[in-house]
C-alpha cells in the first residue's frame, strides 16, 4: 500500500484500485468503512503486536461479501498510543499487515495518529477520517456508510455525510446503542443490512 500524509497530518494507506465486479444493488453503499478495534479485531489498547490481532466472528465472511458485491472496503482508526508515545508508525504498521493478512486487503487506510486534546479535525467523532477515505476512494460521503462499536464512530459518520450502522459489544454503552439509528448484532449483520434484501434473479 502507499502511504500518503496529507496536511492534516493523519495517516492514508491506500491500494491500487482493484478490478470489482458491478455493483448488483444501485441503493448499495458504494464503500463500507470500518473501525478497526473493537469493531473488526478485539480491543487490546495500544496495540504494537501482530500477534494479539484476533478478528472477530463473521469479519472476514462480511468483508468478502463487500467485496464479492463490488463494494470498497477501508478502515477508519483512531490510534492515540502513537501520540502517547506508546506505538510508533512501524508497530502500527506490522498490526495493519496482519488485519490484512487475516481479512484480506482494504482500499485504504484513513487512521488518526493525534491525541485527544489535540485538537485535529480527523479524530473520531470528527469527520476527518471519513472524508479523507471516501476522498481516497473518490466516493461521495453521501455513498458511503460507516461501522463501529462505539458513538464517535456513528458520530463521525453522521458529521461527513455516511450512513452509520453501530454493532454494540460489552463496551458500548447504553445510551450509545439506544441513539444509533441502525445497529446489527455482528459484522455480517451490519452488512447485510446495508446491502439490502438479496436480488431475486427472474426465471
Amino acid at each position: 500500500m502507499t502511504l500518503v500524509t496529507p496536511p492534516s497530518g493523519l495517516w492514508l494507506y491506500t491500494a491500487p484500485s482493484p478490478e470489482r465486479p458491478a455493483p448488483l444493488r444501485s441503493d448499495a453503499p458504494a464503500a463500507v468503512l470500518f473501525d478497526r478495534d473493537g469493531t473488526l479485531v478485539e480491543d487490546v489498547p495500544y496495540n504494537g503486536d501482530p500477534a494479539l490481532v484476533r478478528p472477530f466472528p463473521t469479519a472476514r465472511e462480511a468483508l468478502d461479501l463487500l467485496r464479492a458485491n463490488g463494494v470498497a472496503v477501508g478502515v477508519v482508526s483512531n490510534q492515540s498510543g502513537v501520540a502517547r508515545g506508546l506505538l510508533d508508525r512501524a508497530r502500527h504498521d506490522a498490526v495493519r499487515a496482519r488485519v490484512e493478512e487475516l481479512l484480506g486487503r482494504f482500499d485504504v487506510w484513513a487512521v488518526c495518529p493525534h491525541g485527544p486534546l489535540d485538537g485535529c479535525g480527523c479524530r473520531k467523532p470528527a469527520p476527518g477520517l471519513v472524508v479523507a477515505a471516501c476522498g481516497a476512494l473518490g466516493v461521495p460521503a453521501s455513498r458511503a456508510a460507516v461501522v463501529g462499536d462505539i458513538g464517535s464512530d456513528v458520530a463521525a459518520a453522521r458529521a461527513a455525510g455516511a450512513r452509520a450502522v453501530l454493532v454494540p459489544t460489552p463496551v458500548t454503552r447504553a445510551e450509545e446503542v439506544a441513539a444509533a439509528g441502525e445497529r446489527a448484532a455482528d459484522l455480517l449483520g451490519a452488512v447485510r443490512l446495508l446491502l439490502g434484501p438479496p436480488v431475486v434473479n427472474p426465471r
